[in-house]
């Protein structure tokens, strides 16, 4: 089994044995290697009937939920890593979500399209009209993405949130890093990845944000 550079980085950060919840699981790909390849435990979480068919049939214990009605189902501290890949910019409580997210997990992963990418700053700059790319395909008025952020804002949120950052890194839209995303990841990102905790102050890994 396969898996992009986005998920095989989330893989590495997973210790053997855990306990995983991942949130908009889609076809059920990332939770089919953790469990073969990692030994965790856990439920999938996903709203698609495709994709939790998919699921199935990958042998994923999945429940079909809308992540914007919360996640009052699952008691605290019942897993260690809940994962969430490209779905915080669609949720219409980001911030509560994420606060969910360590309730139930002692620590948290997510994915999320860059708004800070340098194509989309440029097309602002010049064009004077709301960004499109290869990550962020939609018209205005016809996206599910309702709350686009860059790097720095996510940041700012965990800030404010009391949220620890443990790693982060980014990404292409063929889910390639290189050392130019390494130096400046807010600017040449097109894909951020990050690994929090509830704790104090943010704590960086990889360069400084610009």
């Amino acid at each position: 089994m396969e898996l992009r550079t986005d998920q095989a980085l989330i893989a590495e950060w997973i210790e053997p044995g855990s306990r995983v919840l991942d949130l908009g699981c889609g076809d059920g790909t990332l939770m089919a290697f953790l469990q073969k390849n990692r030994n965790v435990t856990g439920y999938g979480v996903e709203i698609d009937e495709t994709n939790i068919i998919q699921c199935l049939e990958r042998g994923i214990n999945v429940i079909q939920s809308d992540l914007d009605a919360g996640l009052s189902d699952f008691d605290e501290d019942s897993f260690d890593y809940v994962i969430m890949t490209q779905t915080l910019q669609a949720i219409r409580y980001p911030a509560r979500l994420l606060n969910e997210m360590l309730r139930i997990g002692r620590e948290g992963i997510v994915t999320f399209p860059n708004m800070g990418h340098w194509k989309c700053r440029l097309q602002i700059a010049l064009q004077g009209m709301m960004p499109k790319s290869r990550t962020l395909p939609y018209e205005w008025y016809d996206t599910p993405n309702i709350h686009l952020c860059t790097l720095k804002d996510f940041e700012r949120l965990c800030r404010k949130a009391n949220i620890e950052i443990l790693h982060y890194t980014t990404v292409d839209y063929a889910h390639r890093t290189s050392l130019g995303m390494r130096l400046l990841p807010n600017l040449l990102g097109e894909i951020a990845i990050y690994r929090f905790r509830r704790s104090g102050a943010p704590v960086r890994t990889e360069g400084d944000i610009q």
